[in-house]
């Protein structure tokens, strides 16, 4: 099973269009964890262990782990969500973008080393960097196009003289993973609840695509304006064209005591139920 079909079993299965994002900072962790890094795994594992009926993905930030030396740790948990959701697809985020056999590399490591169904990648440098995680049958490949953050409209914002029309940034990269960077089925695109405006410029461009959408919660996006920009269903109500909305702080610190994983329970549930509201 492809990552966008796993995607569509979970959405159904767990009639949720919320994914939790898993960012561990051991400084928010609760109780005797607080400040402890060795207790990375036992945290995020609580936290899927909560939500794992209430979410269609998972997300973990590779940079949370990696700069507390935590690697090995994100290996567990990679293997401890296979084995306790296994109909719910991980999405790497790691932001990667190079060229040639660091690419390769990199490719190696999220889908090889951490068994990830899906990654998350900058296209600045070009279909040739991302080409080698394509090499992977069935895995996902969501591309960055129009981010959440207030910097994000420097570059992607900017309009390209030498295209017809002169499409900004973000449309040519929604347009290009659409079309014919879409080789084999497996593209998705990343555009932050902030910018609901963009977000349904990039469903219009690219009708079909998974939307990977942060900024739900702790960012301040909108969810009911976040699911009116970019789901997509037909007169049956089949959806055509999916959304990913990420909630990370807000569910994983929704607690701060003992309680700490039914309090992220609480709060996921009401995130997909007010996502599902808005449908």
């Amino acid at each position: 099973m492809n990552f966008t079909d796993q995607l569509a079993q979970a959405q159904r299965l767990h009639h949720s269009l919320l994914c939790v994002g898993l960012d561990p900072e051991p400084s928010k962790f609760p109780g005797a964890w607080q400040g402890k890094p060795e207790r990375i795994y036992d945290f995020c594992a609580a936290i899927v262990d909560a939500t794992k009926d209430l979410v269609c993905a998972f997300k973990p930030q590779i940079a949370y782990f990696a700069a507390h030396r935590a690697e090995d740790q994100l290996e567990r948990l990679m293997a401890h969500m296979r084995r306790v959701a296994p109909s719910v697809p991980v999405i790497l985020d790691a932001k990667r973008g190079d060229i040639g056999a660091t690419a390769e590399q990199y490719a190696h490591e999220a889908f090889t080393r951490y068994q990830a169904d899906a990654v998350t990648l900058s296209p600045f440098m070009g279909f040739d960097t991302m080409e080698p995680f394509l090499r992977f049958p069935g895995k996902g490949v969501i591309l960055l196009c129009r981010t959440s953050n207030p910097g994000g409209s420097d570059l992607q914002n900017l309009r390209l003289a030498d295209i017809p029309g002169q499409p900004r940034v973000y449309e040519h990269i929604a347009a290009q993973a659409q079309g014919p960077w879409n080789t084999n089925g497996q593209m998705g695109l990343v555009v932050g609840a902030t910018f609901p405006e963009e977000i349904a410029r990039v469903r219009e461009l690219a009708p079909t695509l998974p939307l990977l959408i942060p900024g739900v919660g702790a960012q301040g996006g909108d969810a009911v304006a976040t699911v009116k920009a970019g789901l997509r269903t037909d007169a049956d109500g089949a959806i055509t064209g999916t959304i990913v909305v990420n909630s990370s702080r807000a569910v994983l610190y929704a607690g701060s005591g003992d309680d700490f994983a039914s309090a992220a329970r609480r709060v996921a549930m009401q995130t997909r139920d007010a996502l599902n509201a808005a449908r």
